[in-house]
């Protein structure tokens, strides 16, 4: 019986092939590391925006907000303050047919710029006559504005001045396509607006050293605490730097993203970069912010103090009710009729809040209550002619004390002919501190209300001796 030999020559190959592939893993090994260490592609650089013309926008850049006119946009080659054009911004009056507004922004057509080494947009402004911008920045690209940056209420004047938008953190301005927006409404008493025009020359990114002693904000720089329930999502607000600029103190509003964020107790509550507190669990967390990294990272002024009380206790879940017995004005077990709104703001009216979303369940939540109205003055007429009784769902969310009181009170028929009862809900049964407390009343109750075939407002009044209340499950049946 013959043995085969090795094939020598295919040992070689083989061996030759091995050795072949470890070498170019060896280079590729190499080539990467080299890679790695060279700098990376960086989108534009370009400063300019606007000189005479636009620079490096594409052709459709133009965007204007949705509710505003959308034709107040142009070039005028008949006003600069250098060169031969600036861009022309026409805002209507109060009664133009086609928005009582001016606002849009610019985004680029194309590929975005890098920002990192600028600290601020620039340019020069005039106005028509004396006037007030409500909104001018950029960072709005209505794709998510994730970096977006901007001022309120700046006063333009008739002469040409130089204006700036301070960059939170250039460092995070990788590609940005959103270069500018404005928002900007007539000028005199509301409802009474007259137009006026103002123009923008010289609009760039630039490097200043009149910039400095950035002091970043959440909260508006104050320490805030809010109670809380295990699955609610809750938004950090109030994010802003505060800057220097030539000897003046200069508030830009700044999203979320440019900020760092930081939970003291994440099994509690976690916070995404979007500024998006998400609560986990029963316990106390702090959420603070700072903007930039290592050593140029400062802490804002500022922060959320998160007050979990663990799973949230929802109302008494209502009886199966036909629909014809039911007329529901809020409520997740019927089909609630038409509503303007939860909370009127009413002149005098400290109310804030109204209906909010904890965990999937639905409510209605008040805070610094002294009255506050459900309106349906301008919906569909609500009848609850047929029915017998009215029900509602409170919860008060602080301490009671004696003479502490809570009224509920029905408007039939909102304007000259209007008929209203008042009842206080302490005289049926005793509100009770952090637990829920239903309440069922005769409409017959309610002395002076008489029809209910156009229910307009229901009022919650507490006159101050009640300030935090959740409210749920408000209907008419019999």
């Amino acid at each position: 019986m013959k043995v085969a030999k090795p094939n020598s020559i295919a040992m070689k190959k083989t061996t030759i092939n091995i050795f072949g592939i470890l070498l170019i893993f060896s280079l590729v090994g190499c080539l990467r590391e080299e890679f790695e260490d060279l700098p990376r592609a960086r989108f534009s650089t370009a400063a300019d925006i606007f000189t005479d013309d636009f620079v490096g926008m594409g052709s459709d850049f133009y965007f204007p907000y949705q509710t505003a006119k959308p034709d107040v946009f142009s070039v005028d080659d008949n006003e600069s303050y250098r060169g031969n054009a600036s861009i022309r911004i026409d805002v209507p009056d109060a009664n133009d047919p086609a928005g009582n507004f001016a606002g849009a922004i610019f985004r680029i057509d194309g590929a975005g710029r890098d920002l990192q080494d600028f600290n601020v947009l620039s340019f020069y402004a005039k106005a028509s006559q004396a006037a007030t911008i409500s909104e001018i920045g950029f960072g709005q690209d209505f794709l998510g504005d994730t970096y977006r940056a901007f001022r309120t209420n700046v006063n333009f004047t008739t002469n040409w001045q130089k204006y700036v938008i301070p960059i939170p953190d250039p460092s995070k301005l990788l590609e940005v396509r959103g270069v500018f927006q404005f928002a900007a409404g007539g000028i005199g008493p509301e409802g009474e607006e007259v137009g006026f025009s103002f123009w923008i020359d010289e609009l760039k990114f630039e490097n200043l050293s009149s910039v400095a002693q950035p002091q970043p904000l959440v909260n508006n720089g104050e320490d805030q605490s809010i109670n809380s329930f295990n699955g609610v999502t809750l938004p950090v607000t109030g994010t802003g730097v505060l800057l220097n600029v030539d000897g003046f103190d200069v508030r830009v509003q700044a999203s979320p993203s440019f900020f760092n964020f930081n939970s003291s107790d994440p099994s509690v509550a976690t916070v995404n970069e979007l500024g998006e507190v998400s609560v986990l669990s029963s316990g106390n967390s702090r959420i603070s912010a700072s903007i930039g990294s290592g050593e140029n990272e400062i802490d804002a002024v500022g922060s959320l103090n998160i007050v979990s009380e663990g799973p949230f206790l929802s109302a008494p879940t209502p009886p199966d009710l036909a629909p014809e017995d039911v007329v529901s004005i809020f409520s997740d077990a019927y089909q609630n009729v038409q509503v303007d709104d939860y909370n009127g703001f009413f002149q005098f009216a400290t109310t804030q809040g109204g209906a909010i979303d904890i965990a999937g369940e639905n409510i209605i939540s008040y805070t610094d209550l002294n009255f506050v109205s459900v309106n349906m003055f301008n919906s569909p007429d609500v009848d609850a002619s047929e029915m017998t009784h009215i029900h509602v769902d409170i919860n008060v969310r602080e301490n009671i004390d004696p003479g502490d009181f809570l009224r509920l009170q029905i408007i039939n028929n909102n304007g000259p002919g209007e008929t209203s009862g008042t009842v206080d809900l302490t005289t049926y049964q005793p509100l009770v501190t952090e637990e829920w407390v239903s309440y069922d009343i005769p409409l017959s109750d309610f002395a002076g209300l008489g029809a209910t075939n156009d229910v307009d407002l229901i009022f919650f009044i507490s006159d101050g001796t009640i300030s935090d209340i959740f409210v749920d499950n408000i209907y008419f049946y019999r």
